[in-house]
């Protein structure tokens, strides 16, 4: 019997379901593949203090509504649900996490929770407009990377990993939504989060944005694998000391946007019309999704 795969996936897109909750099962489905999985979803924007130090001293522990005091409405809370995927159990559940972003710290709790893999979801919110919680976001991507665990950041989580691994952001004038080839450089060529994967000129990856904040620089403890027309610093590799590569990813499209999802938000409003018709051109988000999970399958083996 095949042992429960365990993602820690930091949920920043709560709010909106079909981006939020939608967008983590499009995550989940290829690992599910080979199996059952536990989520842990972390909604460190919304969390008490106190919910964080309870976490730090007692490890995995559910949070209830009253340990998220900042929750917005817009989408009901609720503790844990569980579906089915490829025949397979997946089960999400809402835990508390640390929010006072000391890495030793940090390393114990995740050694306390053992995840198989980490992953950052997109967000409203931005890096450039910086909030406390986002201290523990980082330090939690900055150790999970840096540990050899399989780590995923999404749009606003490769902003938040790049800054944790000491990259400036900046924010642009205006958003950039719509679809445009990624193009790898040598490194992202022979990526295994892209080989393969591209439907575009010359077989490079197809992704879809929708951003403000911007990457200007890559960490010195990253390879750059691609830039896109509209951003340079587009998708990242984190190595450890001795330049070898680890299997940590920062992306800064939305591989999870599968088109039914963007449909279904424009029809509730979550995005505009500009924004559908800027999206329609098919993309390889779950191809990279995929390439993703079978990095976590091959850790685990």
């Amino acid at each position: 019997m095949n042992r429960v795969t365990r993602v820690i996936l930091i949920d920043l897109l709560v709010e909106r379901s079909e981006f939020g909750h939608g967008g983590n099962q499009e995550v989940i489905q290829p690992i599910a593949e080979r199996g059952a999985v536990e989520v842990l979803l972390l909604t460190p924007q919304m969390q008490s203090e106190e919910a964080g130090l309870r976490a730090q001293k007692e490890g995995l522990i559910g949070i209830s509504e009253n340990d998220v005091p900042n929750w917005d409405y817009e989408y009901p809370f609720w503790e844990e649900c569980s579906m089915e995927m490829h025949g397979n159990e997946v089960a999400f559940r809402r835990i508390a996490m640390p929010l006072h972003g000391d890495d030793e710290m940090t390393r114990d709790w995740i050694r306390a929770i053992g995840p198989d893999a980490v992953v950052c979801s997109g967000s409203r919110r931005n890096v450039t407009m910086w909030e406390e919680w986002m201290s523990g976001g980082g330090s939690l991507m900055r150790c999970s990377s840096r540990m050899g665990i399989p780590t995923l950041g999404i749009c606003f989580g490769h902003q938040l990993l790049c800054h944790a691994l000491g990259a400036s952001v900046e924010r642009a004038e205006s958003m950039s939504s719509g679809v445009w080839e990624l193009a790898l450089n040598s490194h992202g060529s022979s990526d295994e989060l892209f080989a393969g994967r591209g439907s575009g000129k010359r077989g490079a990856p197809v992704a879809l944005y929708s951003h403000q904040d911007h990457v200007t620089n890559v960490p010195e403890s990253c390879l750059l694998l691609g830039s896109a027309e509209h951003n340079r610093v587009t998708a990242v590799r984190v190595m450890d000391d001795n330049g070898r590569e680890l299997p940590a990813w920062g992306v800064q499209f939305h591989p999870e946007a599968a088109k039914a999802r963007v449909e279904r938000a424009f029809g509730w409003g979550h995005i505009s019309e500009e924004e559908m018709v800027a999206f329609q051109r098919e993309h390889d988000g779950a191809g990279v999704l995929n390439s993703f999970a079978s990095v976590v399958h091959a850790n685990i083996d």
